[in-house]
């Protein structure tokens, strides 16, 4: 497997941290396929004994307001620019990566501050809170969430921790290149910047593996409605019913 901290010798002959070993990024990608394959193949044995699947015709209720729809593909699209970019010159291709990385960097930084803020202010906040009777509902069918599932909420919060991550580590770094704002500064030590180069790789290999989890399942044919509310809007009444508990998430009417 290799080691995970890369090392080098610093202009007094110290060991310092380089950053992480990209080996690991072979073995995130194939523990993620031979997870999400196993996952495939497991549902697809049990697909016969699954319920009817709710229509999606009648009755339509807002599941996403169109800000929250332009917040998410703006932030899956800055995500995955940033990714290939930051992939792309370990893996061999040669491409101009620096200022599209650090462009689509900044706008994520930007799209995660925007989120913050209307979060707290703007949405019902609470909903995304997991609570102790959250733990139960993958073990009890009967057991209905409100608004997000306990497997929504988990995604969003390992989202969030490890997308933090990423943009702290990743300003810190911008600090010591050129860019159209200032100059390099070599402001922070080596053994500093070692470190910030390390969390910063580790949680893009937590991210990498994190995207490829949530693409995985937002392609799954039991939630495509969920996928297909985060571009249209809406989910259908009967989607709803069999899904949600109307108690826990009463959500008005779809346009």
């Amino acid at each position: 497997m290799g080691e995970i901290v890369r090392y080098k010798r610093d202009v007094w002959g110290e060991e310092v941290i380089l950053g992480v070993s990209w080996d690991l990024l072979w073995v995130i990608a194939v523990a993620v396929l031979v997870l999400l394959a196993a996952h495939a193949i497991i549902m697809a044995a049990l697909a016969n004994k699954k319920m009817d699947k709710p229509s999606a015709e009648g009755r339509r209720v807002l599941r996403h307001e169109t800000i929250d729809r332009a917040f998410h593909w703006l932030m899956a699209a800055s995500i995955l620019v940033l990714i290939a970019t930051g992939v792309a010159p370990i893996i061999g291709l040669r491409i101009a990566w620096l200022n599209i990385h650090w462009i689509s960097g900044c706008l994520l930084t930007f799209i995660v501050l925007f989120h913050i803020v209307r979060s707290m202010f703007w949405q019902d906040f609470k909903s995304m809170i997991l609570g102790p009777g959250d733990f139960g509902e993958p073990f009890d069918s009967a057991k209905k969430p409100g608004k997000y599932s306990f497997e929504q909420k988990g995604m969003h919060w390992a989202v969030t921790v490890v997308v933090l991550a990423v943009v702290v580590t990743g300003v810190l770094m911008f600090l010591q290149i050129d860019s159209p704002f200032w100059d390099r500064t070599n402001s922070m030590a080596e053994d500093q910047l070692g470190l910030v180069f390390l969390l910063h790789g580790l949680s893009t290999l937590a991210l990498i593996a994190l995207v490829a989890t949530h693409i995985y399942f937002a392609v799954r044919p039991e939630k495509l409605f969920y996928t297909r509310s985060m571009i249209s809007g809406w989910i259908s009444e009967d989607e709803m019913a069999a899904n949600h508990d109307p108690s826990r998430w009463s959500p008005k009417e779809a346009d």
